[in-house]
């Protein structure tokens, strides 16, 4: 999928096709936030003005081109569960055995294709971390990609919060459930505020 011109994922998105969906835009939210605190990083390495802070910055490379990585492979991972959910939502039910044998695929299939968006969800945390310090010490000329970043990092989460509640709905498993409601609302509580001080520091570096 992520090997697609851009045209061709658009036009695949766009179809009556399953996957991708929100899930995959998910995940290409934050690997694109991501991809911009690269940027911003490699137009600081080995500039003489930001001499001071040159091992730092090749830190948050790091961080960031590995997290680009992981939202890719997850950008895959949720065309791959959700494809196989709506495989297994067209299992037959006309026998109690058949009946039995869709429940339990069904909860493995749902389960999957929430584990996926709650990863996608940690890691557009994980980007929105990196875009204070890219904002404070990164080469002031980029300083408003770090403002696109974390706002597009942000959406990310929420994005991929939205998938994980949907897939949430169905499952029966009440203890998986609560789980993952308390992970999700830790990995949201404060996002909006850091958010919006990020944006502030960028506004004010123009």
């Amino acid at each position: 999928m992520t090997d697609m011109p851009v045209k061709l994922f658009l036009d695949e998105l766009s179809s009556a096709a399953p996957a991708p969906g929100g899930g995959s835009i998910a995940a290409l939210s934050g690997a694109l936030g991501a991809a911009l605190i690269s940027m911003v990083s490699n137009l600081t390495i080995g500039k003489e003005k930001y001499a001071d802070v040159q091992d730092e910055i090749k830190v948050l490379l790091g961080e960031s081109e590995s997290l680009r990585r992981e939202l890719i492979e997850l950008l895959e991972a949720d065309v791959r569960v959700y494809t196989e959910l709506s495989e297994t939502m067209k299992m037959p039910r006309d026998t109690e055995e058949q009946n039995a044998a869709r429940a339990q695929a069904m909860d493995r299939a749902l389960k999957a294709a929430t584990n996926v968006p709650m990863q996608v969800a940690e890691a557009c945390v994980a980007v929105m971390d990196l875009c204070r310090p890219a904002a404070e010490k990164g080469n002031i000329n980029a300083v408003s990609d770090v403002g696109v970043a974390v706002l597009i990092a942000e959406a990310g989460l929420r994005s991929a919060a939205l998938n994980v509640l949907i897939n949430l709905a169905w499952i029966k498993d009440e203890t998986f459930v609560k789980e993952t409601r308390n992970k999700l609302d830790i990995l949201l509580d404060g996002k909006p505020a850091l958010r919006d001080e990020i944006y502030e520091l960028v506004v004010s570096k123009l």
